[in-house]
């Protein structure tokens, strides 16, 4: 008795692992149809079985549509079927996508984050009020803040006007104000206890309260 046996190192590569060879047999088998009616209804019974194979897709907006594609990626674009979406085409799925931009540090005070920048060129487009005024103090305070995360050390009010009108260009000037800054401990001042860590703390309170009363007991 023989068998003919198939060895994955013989066999075609699978374009999309993910289905197993089986789908890939089916779709094959799919494109050599030649009657149009039979192809397309085969088509249609491929993408639903597709469908229960991969049930996450159906999380998936429009997954229908991105089934669809896969089985024309399968048969290497050459299924020749009446598809309810566009057929992908070839050029545009191997097309290399743009080469992104490395992202630029908004200044050379890179201690504060670049969110500080963006807040201030947000606030540069307020109208001038009280309103904007106050942004830009809250966003000094903020850097002031973050200038303390970064040197522990004390920092001069002053420093941080420098430093606010280096990133504005000039359009922002608070050191003639007479203004100060909130004060480093209310800005380093630790947060409150959660809701959490209070009832674990009293939690604690009360077994310990019950162990002395065993004791005295």
């Amino acid at each position: 008795m023989e068998f003919d046996l198939e060895y994955n190192g013989e066999r075609p590569h699978l374009i999309i692992p993910e289905y197993g060879r089986h789908i890939q047999k089916l779709v094959d088998h799919c494109i050599a149809i030649e009657d149009v009616e039979e192809r397309n209804k085969m088509a249609r019974a491929i993408v639903d079985v597709m469908g229960n194979l991969q049930p996450h897709l159906r999380d998936v907006p429009d997954f229908k549509h991105k089934l669809w594609d896969q089985i024309f990626i399968m048969s290497d674009f050459k299924l020749e079927v009446d598809s309810p979406y566009e057929k992908p085409v070839r050029e545009e799925l191997q097309a290399k996508p743009e080469p992104l931009a490395y992202p630029k540090s908004a200044s050379k005070y890179r201690f504060y984050g670049n969110n500080i920048q963006t807040m201030i060129d947000v606030a540069l487009t307020w109208e001038e009020n009280e309103a904007r005024e106050a942004l830009y103090y809250a966003i000094a305070n903020h850097m002031k803040k973050c200038y303390l995360n970064w040197n522990k050390d004390t920092v001069d009010d002053a420093v941080i006007f420098k430093h606010l009108i280096d990133l504005s260009g000039g359009k922002i000037d608070l050191s003639d104000k007479g203004e100060k800054l909130s004060e480093i401990k209310e800005l380093l001042r630790k947060r409150k206890p959660t809701a959490k860590s209070s009832h674990k703390a009293s939690g604690k309170s009360r077994q310990d309260y019950k162990k002395k009363n065993y004791k005295s007991n």
